[in-house]
C-alpha cells in the first residue's frame, strides 16, 4: 500500500493481495464498488449508536442517587450550543465538473448513478464506472452531515486511523487525509486513492480507482494520487456552495 501528503508522488508503498471489486468476467468488473462506500458508513454511524445506547443507564444513576431524574432545567440544550454548520447532504452526482467525470473516467455517464441512503438527508453517495478498450476506472463522491463538529472529528480520526499509512493534504477543508493502495488477484493489479476531507460537521470522502486488462498493470500512484484530490476538491466547493444556497 502507498501513501503521499501531497500530489507527488509518496515515498513508498505497500502491496498486498485481497479481493477486488473486479472479478474476472469481465462484464462483472463493471459494476460498481458499492461495498466500500457502505464500509465508510458504518465506521462513522457504529460508535455514535453505542454513545446514544449508554444514556439511558446514565439517567437510571442519577435517579437512584438523587431520588429523581434531572431536572429539565438541566437536561435542556445548552443556550449557547453553536449551531450546526452543514444540515443537509449536497447532490453527489452534480457535484463534479462533467469535464472531470469524463477525465476521471472515460466512457463514463456524467449523470453517475446515486447509491440508495437510508438517510439521504445526510447521507448521499454517487458512483461513476466504465471500461474504455481494456482501461477500467471507478469513482465514487460521498457525503455525510454529522451532529456536530466533535462527531465529524470523531470520525475523521477512526477512519484516518483504519487507513493507515497515507498522509495530510494541506489546504483541503479543516483536515485532509489521502491514501493510495497497491492491490493484485491473478496477477492484475489495481491501484486505489482514497481521500477524506472533514470541514466543521462534514465529511467527504472520495476513492478512485484503476486497472489496465491489457497489461494487467495498475494507473501510476501520481495518477490515481492526482485523481482523487482533484475531484475531492471540487466535492468540498460543492458543499460549501451547498451552505449559502
Amino acid at each position: 500500500m502507498g501513501s503521499f501528503h501531497t500530489a507527488s508522488v509518496p515515498p513508498y508503498e505497500k502491496c498486498a493481495v485481497r479481493e477486488l471489486p473486479l472479478p474476472l468476467a469481465l462484464t462483472a468488473r463493471l459494476s460498481p464498488v458499492v461495498v466500500l462506500a457502505c464500509a465508510g458508513w458504518a465506521l462513522a454511524s457504529g460508535p455514535f449508536a453505542s454513545e446514544s445506547a449508554a444514556e439511558p443507564k446514565a439517567a437510571q444513576q442519577q435517579t437512584r442517587e438523587t431520588g429523581s431524574p434531572s431536572s429539565p432545567e438541566s437536561s435542556a440544550p445548552s443556550a449557547t450550543a453553536a449551531p450546526k454548520t452543514y444540515t443537509t447532504a449536497p447532490e453527489p452526482c452534480t457535484s463534479l465538473d462533467k469535464k472531470t467525470i469524463t477525465s476521471l473516467v472515460p466512457g463514463a455517464k456524467t449523470a453517475g448513478k446515486e447509491i440508495p441512503s437510508t438517510d439521504s438527508t445526510v447521507r448521499r453517495t454517487c458512483s461513476w464506472n466504465a471500461l474504455k478498450g481494456f482501461d477500467y476506472r471507478w469513482l465514487d463522491v460521498s457525503f455525510e452531515i454529522m451532529d456536530s463538529d466533535e462527531a465529524a472529528q470523531k470520525s475523521y480520526r477512526q477512519r484516518t486511523a483504519d487507513k493507515s499509512g497515507g498522509g495530510a493534504v494541506p489546504g483541503l477543508g479543516d483536515e485532509a487525509y489521502s491514501v493510495v493502495n497497491l492491490t493484485t488477484e491473478d496477477k492484475q493489479e489495481t491501484r486505489e486513492g482514497a481521500v477524506l476531507v472533514r470541514t466543521a460537521n462534514a465529511i467527504v470522502s472520495v476513492t478512485y480507482n484503476g486497472s489496465d486488462f491489457e497489461t494487467k498493470k495498475a494507473p501510476s500512484t501520481d495518477e490515481i494520487n492526482k485523481g482523487a484530490i482533484k475531484a475531492a476538491k471540487e466535492a468540498v466547493a460543492t458543499l460549501a456552495s451547498s451552505r449559502k444556497s
